[in-house]
């Protein structure tokens, strides 16, 4: 059964039980399960040590520790999530800083031509700015990736400061996806006993205020429940309500059409969250994929045309594969000589023509050697 047609598992316990079927009959064929790209094979490295699919290019946009080129900006070491923002003709792509005493997160602005014009820093002085996500008011949620870490919330455009958001609670912060549907923000937390974490503000578009909640489960059924303490001292907010669901290293979120996908490191999972029938799936799992090509999950985004989710390894042999709806997974690209690195913050831009991510520390292996690249090609 297909991704796109009906949601596939719910959550029974403290697993995940399949009720999928086709039109010709029950079908077990799910999680994703290996299979050929509808890209098709990846070709030769190329220049920039890149394979990709055929018909496809990359270019090296941005170096760590270097001047942007057309720019006086240095761009920032251990690049990480990032996200795309439209910008009149052109777009803006976000990227943070995973750096422990001088995190932040900066901004490329490219023209309608894709010539990078500008490039500034959007947030500094933060610690182990991990993931985040983009709001549908155009701005960028900066997530701190440290105990008690907060969530940021910046502009990508440069021209407002940046603004703390502790109402959003205070944990080891990674990605945040928007659902403008339930006008809610999921929460992912990176550690082993994690939590699943929604937000709802007091009024949509301001982030200044609202409810924390977290994810339980009790007798087969899944409830958001609030959060007492959003503080999170001296009880961790993972620890606070009882039932709490718990997920092994949360990593990327991305929100598209109902469903919040997310991603667990310490499993390498894909789940789905589907927030019109509250239940839970499991869209991949390496350990139930025969020679599973996808390892290390970590930052997620999505295509709104074709349905098809892009995840970057943290590890495994460098790539960003595509789970399609109709439940494969396969390499879509793969960075080679840089297995001391992980892939993080892809994202499209507005026309789905160009996809941006980074290699965290590039072949050096060090947080000054990151590297930052754009893929252009005919994306479904």
């Amino acid at each position: 059964m297909k991704r796109r047609n009906v949601m596939r598992a719910a959550v029974v316990g403290a697993g995940s039980v399949a009720f999928g079927f086709t039109m010709t009959g029950p079908s077990f064929a799910y999680p994703a399960q290996t299979g050929p790209s509808p890209y098709g094979s990846l070709q030769s490295a190329d220049a920039n040590g890149i394979r990709l699919p055929a018909g496809f290019t990359s270019r090296i946009v941005a170096r760590s520790s270097q001047t942007v080129p057309g720019t006086s900006y240095t761009w920032h070491g251990a690049p990480d999530g990032g996200a795309c923002f439209a910008d009149g003709n052109g777009w803006i792509y976000t990227s943070n800083c995973e750096i422990s005493s001088a995190g932040g997160a900066g901004a490329l602005r490219f023209d309608s031509s894709a010539q990078v014009v500008d490039a500034y820093s959007i947030l500094s002085g933060t610690r182990n700015n991990c993931a985040g996500g983009a709001t549908p008011w155009d701005t960028w949620l900066s997530c701190e990736e440290v105990d008690r870490g907060y969530v940021y919330e910046t502009d990508p455009y440069g021209t407002d400061a940046a603004s703390q958001r502790p109402a959003m609670g205070r944990f080891k912060h990674e990605a945040a996806a928007c659902d403008a549907d339930r006008q809610v923000i999921y929460l992912t937390e990176d550690v082993s006993d994690g939590a699943f974490y929604r937000f709802v503000p007091s009024t949509w578009g301001n982030l200044a205020s609202g409810t924390l909640q977290v994810l339980t489960e009790s007798g087969g059924a899944l409830s958001w429940k609030p959060v007492p303490d959003p503080d999170g001292s001296p009880t961790a907010t993972r620890n606070q309500v009882s039932n709490t669901k718990r997920f092994n290293g949360g990593e990327g979120c991305y929100y598209a059409g109902g469903i919040c996908f997310f991603t667990t490191k310490g499993d390498n999972k894909v789940w789905a969250y589907d927030a019109v029938a509250n239940t839970l799936a499991t869209v991949y799992d390496d350990g139930l994929t025969p020679n599973p090509p996808l390892t290390g999950v970590d930052n997620i985004t999505g295509t709104s045309g074709s349905g098809d989710l892009f995840v970057a390894e943290d590890g495994g042999n460098m790539e960003i594969c595509i789970i399609t709806p109709d439940d494969i997974v396969a390499p879509f690209l793969r960075i080679t000589g840089q297995s001391g690195s992980e892939i993080c913050g892809p994202a499209f831009n507005p026309a789905g023509d160009r996809l941006y991510f980074s290699s965290q520390r590039g072949t050096s292996g060090s947080s000054s050697g990151g590297i930052t690249y754009e893929v252009t090609g005919s994306f479904r």
